[in-house]
């Protein structure tokens, strides 16, 4: 018998979070095909860390604030995912100093690329099992859709040149 995965079910309080890590992996993706057409390092690191300040720091914050306090200090999972957000500013912190490094681009990406791919896969799957309907209602009303378009702000798109 063959069986077929469709989407992951996820809780409409999960959603935006979900949404938004849509446009962290398009970073990844944005990162790379200027890494692919040869665009200047810098072009690319300027960009990275335009989206850094206006969107990803303020998601993590969010993640920690609202999804990873829901969670047992010592939960192995919750552990992994900060973890994985130190690395990540850790990562950022060196493309500040060094905005010329492809390959410093290209672990970032990575390492962003597996970060993302943990939550959507397993940490949000075990935050919907964990929260009761009540706490997930709650969560809810406290990360409302957003409709922010981070690269309204910015003008060099070289990942299409």
């Amino acid at each position: 018998m063959e069986t077929t995965t469709g989407p992951i079910k996820r809780h409409p309080a999960i959603v935006q979070f979900s949404r938004e890590h849509h446009f962290g992996l398009l970073l990844t993706w944005k990162i790379r095909q200027g890494l692919n057409k040869n665009i200047d390092p810098k072009r690319i690191a300027d960009y990275v860390l335009f989206f850094f300040d206006e969107d990803l720091k303020t998601h993590f914050a969010e993640e920690e604030r609202s999804l990873f306090s829901k969670m047992e200090n010592a939960d192995a999972l919750k552990l992994q995912a900060l973890q994985e957000h130190v690395e990540i500013n850790g990562l950022m912190d060196a493309i500040r100093v060094n905005k010329t490094s492809p390959e410093l681009l290209m672990i970032f990406a990575d390492a962003l690329n597996k970060h993302i791919r943990f939550e959507e896969r397993v940490l949000f799957n075990h935050l919907q099992s964990l929260l009761s309907l009540a706490e997930l209602a709650a969560l809810e009303q406290e990360h409302p859709v957003k409709t922010k378009d981070t690269d309204a702000g910015w003008d060099d798109h070289f990942w299409v040149t």
